[in-house]
């Protein structure tokens, strides 16, 4: 149970004001009668990517020894919460995949957008960390899904009240305290 509440809130925080969620407020204005299209397209995008990337986590960490993964994965929760305090910026999103349809559409920008994200590495961290690949897949999917459903719904409304820098500041907290945890 530890390894699904922390790695969906891990995730879930990460996610705050990360370019995925700039790019589902974009898809979200893009395609605004066609919510559940978009939803499927995050759910089903990042369900398989966290499959590969909790399982790549799982493989690396069985490489290492418990004493180096745990300096390995703390040192990199740190990197990873500072990471979060730089802002993602918003981009345009490519119009060629906008042919696709709002769940085509959202299917391939999502993939593309989640390649290298603080979210996909998250996963790997903590997959590697709590070695169940399974549950992190699972956790992380729900975690990033849960941040941008309502972005969907309420995208502008949203945007406009939440404070995103200091949540940041509160999720790079959260990861630098996670990574001196596992470390110590």
């Amino acid at each position: 149970m530890d390894a699904f509440f922390s790695t969906f809130c891990a995730v879930f925080l990460a996610e705050i004001g990360d370019k995925t969620q700039l790019l589902t407020l974009f898809l979200a204005a893009r395609f605004p009668d066609k919510k559940l299209a978009l939803l499927a397209g995050i759910l089903l995008s990042t369900l398989v990517n966290h499959l590969i990337s909790a399982y790549l986590g799982v493989v690396v960490g069985d490489l290492f020894s418990n004493q180096i993964l745990s300096y390995i994965v703390g040192v990199s929760f740190v990197l990873v919460g500072l990471w979060l305090l730089l802002p993602d910026k918003e981009s345009a999103g490519d119009s060629k995949w906008l042919a696709f349809g709002a769940f085509g559409a959202t299917l391939a920008l999502f993939t593309l957008a989640e390649i290298g994200d603080k979210t996909q590495i998250a996963t790997m961290l903590l997959a590697a960390q709590y070695e169940s690949f399974v549950v992190v897949a699972i956790a992380s999917t729900l975690g990033l899904f849960a941040a941008n459903a309502p972005i969907v719904f309420f995208g502008s409304e949203l945007v406009a009240r939440l404070p995103l820098k200091y949540i940041r500041y509160a999720a790079c907290f959260v990861f630098c305290v996670l990574g001196v945890i596992v470390m110590l």
